[in-house]
């Protein structure tokens, strides 16, 4: 048996990809492991939100899950002061959290990170000057302190291995999925279902649907231009680019809209909670997924899994999800965007095919084997860390 320490932190922030990933993990080590003990850490305080965490994650009764809730003035505290202090009073055999691991804590604590993406490294002209600073001071730093690395594909560990100088016997990797309850949302969602979240967000019957955040490398101008192109011959078709102005928004996005005079064609709904993103996917004539750069790509296999038709970058991850059953399209290319879309109205034939194997390929992932493949990888770790000690 081993002790097992979890950064959960992003669980309940509505962190979208990365925060979708811890969550399943950790729902899945649950169902499949009974036998190891496991430490959930978190910053959240509020007792109702915890509890509600608890439940979502099927551990209120499960006797070897606890979530510990540790207080912090900001992240950087708790990375750097308040979680070291407590696991120096209680250490655990592995740790698992991502990207940036904490330091001043025991070699006996042995530490995984995952990374869901270099893109920072890759496309550092797209991150804020300040951001990119601690990134590149603190990323070199954590992959050498981690025992594991984990990318969240087999592109992402290549990746890892050719921009980092790290042992590559420490590099692993691991596939991100999507949840059976959104699979069966494929079959359970009604048109009614689908024309309440349209209203709610007061969005069109007829769209193209983008889902992410919207930063520069998500690549949203090369879309826009696309849709600017081939608008009059869409039939009304709208635009909808779902997710948060938040941190790091690629401002061209406005300003191609006024350019193109799309103000009245492209919609932002914000952020989509979780239990509605299937329906908005489901109404969508299109899922189009333009990024430059991604380390796996959630969206798309999302999409493939609830049978949406998906247009997607031409990026080796999306290749790795995808194989040859979506539109694939030159990221840098807004005709050759602007063709794929067309193409996915005029070929009715060969969309409903590539849809359908689609969703025969969404079928080879799985959070549970994945959970499992992490498991065989933290046990591992900790087993490495007894032997050390001896």
């Amino acid at each position: 048996m081993s002790t097992i320490g979890i950064d959960i932190r992003l669980i309940g922030k509505k962190q979208t990809g990365s925060e979708a990933v811890f969550f399943n993990l950790v729902k899945n080590l649950s169902e499949i492991d009974s036998k190891n003990k496991y430490f959930l850490f978190t910053d959240i305080q509020d007792q109702k939100k915890l509890q509600s965490i608890e439940k979502d994650l099927t551990i209120n009764n499960k006797k070897n899950f606890r979530i510990i809730s540790l207080p912090a003035k900001n992240k950087f505290a708790w990375n750097f002061w308040t979680l070291p202090r407590y696991l120096g009073r209680n250490p655990v055999d592995v740790y698992l959290t991502q990207y940036i691991t904490p330091f001043f804590v025991s070699r006996k604590v042995k530490i995984t990170t995952i990374i869901h993406d270099i893109s920072f490294r890759v496309y550092p002209e797209y991150i804020k000057k300040s951001d990119l600073f601690f990134l590149n001071w603190l990323i070199p730093m954590s992959l050498k302190r981690a025992d594991k690395i984990v990318g969240v594909s087999k592109f992402t560990q290549d990746e890892i291995k050719k921009y980092y100088t790290v042992d590559p016997k420490k590099v692993d990797w691991i596939h991100n999925a999507v949840s059976e309850k959104l699979a069966r949302k494929k079959m359970e969602t009604t048109r009614e279902e689908i024309d309440q979240v349209l209203t709610k967000h007061t969005l069109p019957k007829k769209y193209v649907l983008y889902i992410g955040t919207l930063q520069p490398r998500k690549n949203l101008p090369t879309l826009i231009e696309a849709y600017a192109k081939i608008k009059n011959q869409l039939n009304d078709v709208k635009l909808v680019l779902a997710g948060g102005k938040g941190h790091n928004y690629d401002t061209r996005i406005d300003d191609l809209i006024k350019k193109y005079g799309l103000e009245k064609d492209v919609f932002f709904p914000g952020y989509i909670p979780e239990e509605e993103k299937p329906a908005l996917m489901l109404g969508a004539s299109i899922f189009c997924f333009p990024s430059l750069y991604e380390g796996f790509g959630i969206p798309i296999l999302e999409a493939m899994t609830l049978g949406v038709t998906v247009a997607a970058s031409d990026i080796p991850p999306h290749r790795e999800i995808a194989k040859e059953t979506i539109y694939f399209f030159n990221p840098n290319n807004s005709d050759n965007l602007a063709q794929k879309l067309i193409d996915v109205y005029d070929n009715p034939a060969k969309t409903s095919e590539l849809t359908n194997l689609a969703f025969q390929q969404s079928q080879n992932f799985s959070w549970k084997s994945t959970a499992q493949k992490m498991l065989d990888i933290l046990e591992k770790t900790a087993i490495d860390e007894t032997r050390e000690n001896k």
